[in-house]
């Protein structure tokens, strides 16, 4: 399966220093290929907003969605699905850390019976030595009660249907929960190695420690959730 047309889905909050830098190379790694380019800005109290708009006269693919409050990284990514204009999704972090040329590898990846490719840091992972491995630990449990066939699901580099997407159940933090959520659907994952870079401006705006009881919680929802989904086997007529 070979698709051409894509968009890419950016959460932002107060990145004003990444924002130009990572515009640049998504188009560089999307010059092949028919696409948007849509940044959400998710609140911001900075110049993040003022840097987006100046770059619109420079990048002609570039499209600007703005919250007038934060409202979290799901309800951003959700704002940015539901303003592209393409089939097939691919978000990514705007701090820069995920790599935009990596895309192409997702975009490799998909056949006709493929509704996520998500990307794994494991091997590259860029962070400080208690991030990863509380993703090591999350990822595990994670792994072990959802059975969701996905080693690196934190990954913010992920390629999907868009229709699949707006189908799935939505809920704040719902991001953290794709693959599971997309396998509850009937549909089948993947994933392949991609490159995780350091941060070089600013600070993360969505925090690890204060999101660990919120993500306790949601993982049990989310295997609640599991639990009672139905797939139907359509009859056909004769």
């Amino acid at each position: 399966m070979q698709i051409s047309q894509i968009s890419v889905v950016v959460p932002v909050r107060n990145e004003e220093g990444n924002v130009a830098s990572l515009i640049g190379e998504i188009g560089a790694a999307l010059k092949e290929m028919t696409h948007e380019i849509i940044y959400v800005d998710d609140g911001s109290t900075d110049n993040t907003y003022s840097q987006l708009k100046a770059l619109q006269t420079q990048f002609a693919q570039l499209k600007i969605v703005r919250h007038a409050q934060s409202c979290g990284q799901s309800t951003a990514v959700r704002t940015g699905v539901k303003a592209a204009q393409y089939d097939w999704v691919v978000t990514l972090d705007g701090d820069g850390q995920n790599d935009p040329a990596d895309i192409p590898k997702l975009v490799a990846a998909i056949t006709d019976d493929v509704d996520m490719v998500g990307g794994n840091r494991r091997a590259s992972r860029r962070d400080t030595w208690v991030k990863r491995m509380s993703s090591v630990i999350a990822n595990s449990v994670r792994s072990w009660l959802l059975k969701d066939d996905t080693p690196d699901t934190g990954c913010g580099l992920k390629l999907f249907k868009r229709e699949a997407f707006l189908d799935l159940p939505y809920f704040d933090h719902m991001h953290r929960f794709l693959p599971a959520l997309i396998k509850r659907r009937g549909g089948k994952i993947v994933s392949v190695p991609v490159t995780h870079r350091n941060r070089e401006y600013g600070k993360s705006n969505y925090g690890t420690l204060d999101r660990l009881m919120v993500g306790i919680v949601d993982l049990f929802g989310v295997a609640w959730l599991q639990r009672r989904a139905k797939i139907p086997t359509i009859r056909e007529e004769n």
